[in-house]
């Protein structure tokens, strides 16, 4: 992306519904600010023309009439010939400077033309803000006039302002109903897609709205049913191939028993023992991705990881429990204790104890699991948790293991709708953490 590009972008909104909103709102108030100044500017012209034309004929008939009343009598009628925009006075007014706004000038040239040279005339400003001035002239005894003028084209309504927030306010309506109404489906389709389950058995969108997003809704419940007959096919072969395996390498195991003791006879029976090893895994990880099908149940997780600590401890391993859940969670059980022993066995195999702590919050309850021992290498935290993915190039299941444990933790951790996250500890050693949602989110019950 060039530089340009990149700083065009940078000042743009992140999401499309934001986009939208932008788009839309602008283009409405740009619009409704166009239609709103013609109105305007067509009014200011009418009352424009309009004030012309009523100084011109209320000048014409206040001077024609104030000429012919006695004296003595004009003042009376003052009141009653004042205006909005302008008033008459008797006197000889205010001296000042010539007026110098175009709207003074063209009113006085308007009252001359009017008056015509019966009555000449002479203008001074009195003040631009607010625009005044007046116009004098002598009536036909000699006395002294003032015609004092204070143009107010258009004075706005009160409740104008009341209408333009209206105004506003609908268009914000409209432009979130219709960002709304359209990227909805696209958030439905961005929701289904980061909780998609290989296993096929996420959510199925319901197929509508406009055609473009019907038609890319209907093609990702087609892929979702591609990508789980594929990981269905994948996994019943890994586990036929597996069980197909046990038989003769029971008949392998048979024959070397029964063989003299020598150092071949052990080597070949610790190999025999490492496939089968191998074997009983990979059965294990295809059962484990139909953990799913298990029923969700609410169950007491105190207890639940009690039991499993007491198991560890019977057989003289050193796992620690602390921390408790304050209510009881809705997950599927056996899933739940397989994802927590594997991570108990990948931590007592590589230091020698776990320990085992419970933490809960707002989002959820946190299943801890750490231990002491060498850890992972940051750069191979995610590559762990694929199948047969090992940290050593050894076959041996001492050192290597299979690769298994901690892939058939995170598919079923996906299978009850958790997360585990792998994590060094400082000072050494590796923490693995199972956050399961509130109310048991992911996992219908």
């Amino acid at each position: 992306m060039s530089t340009h590009a990149r700083g065009r972008s940078r000042w743009l909104p992140a999401t499309i519904a934001s986009r939208l909103y932008l788009i839309l709102f602008s283009g409405l108030l740009i619009a409704h600010g166009l239609s709103f100044g013609m109105l305007f500017y067509e009014r200011y012209e009418a009352a424009t023309s309009m004030l012309m034309s009523n100084l011109e004929q209320d000048v014409v008939v206040a001077v024609n009439l104030l000429d012919r009343l006695p004296p003595e009598e004009r003042a009376h009628w003052l009141p009653m010939l004042r205006r909005r925009t302008f008033h008459y006075l008797l006197g000889e007014g205010q001296d000042g400077p010539p007026p110098s706004t175009h709207t003074a000038r063209e009113m006085t040239a308007m009252i001359a033309d009017t008056l015509g040279p019966r009555y000449p005339i002479r203008a001074t400003m009195l003040s631009t803000e607010p625009e005044r001035f007046q116009v004098h002239l002598r009536l036909r005894d000699g006395s002294p006039m003032v015609v004092e003028v204070q143009p107010s084209i258009m004075p706005l309504a009160k409740w104008l302002p009341y209408v333009l927030a209206i105004q506003l306010g609908l268009l914000v309506l409209c432009t979130w109903g219709a960002v709304r109404l359209a990227t909805r489906p696209l958030q439905r389709l961005a929701e289904a897609a980061d909780t998609l389950n290989p296993a096929g058995d996420g959510e199925r969108l319901r197929e509508g709205g406009p055609t473009e997003v019907a038609r890319a809704v209907g093609a990702f419940n087609a892929m979702q049913d591609r990508i789980a007959q594929y990981m269905r096919e994948r996994l019943q072969i890994l586990a036929a191939i597996s069980h197909d395996l046990q038989t003769p390498i029971t008949r392998m195991r048979l024959r070397a028993d029964a063989m003299d003791e020598s150092p071949e006879r052990d080597k070949m029976i610790d190999d025999l023992g490492q496939m089968q090893h191998l074997v009983r895994e990979g059965i294990a990880y295809a059962r484990s991705a139909h953990g799913a099908s298990e029923p969700a149940a609410r169950i007491d997780l105190n207890a639940f990881l009690e039991s499993l600590v007491y198991d560890y401890l019977d057989t003289g391993q050193q796992v620690a429990l602390s921390g408790r859940a304050r209510a009881p969670v809705v997950t599927r059980p056996h899933a739940l204790r397989r994802i927590v022993a594997n991570l108990l066995d990948n931590a007592i195999k590589y230091a020698g104890a776990a320990e085992l702590d419970v933490a809960e919050d707002a989002s959820g309850v946190q299943v801890r699991i750490a231990d002491r021992g060498p850890g992972i290498p940051q750069d191979e935290l995610a590559k762990v948790l694929e199948p047969f993915y090992r940290l050593e190039s050894s076959r041996n299941r001492d050192t290597g293991g299979t690769g298994l444990g901690l892939a058939i933790a995170q598919q079923l951790v996906d299978s009850i709708g958790a997360t585990l996250t792998l994590r060094n500890r400082d000072g050494g050693g590796l923490e693995a953490i199972v956050h399961l949602p509130a109310g048991g989110a992911g996992v219908a019950t």
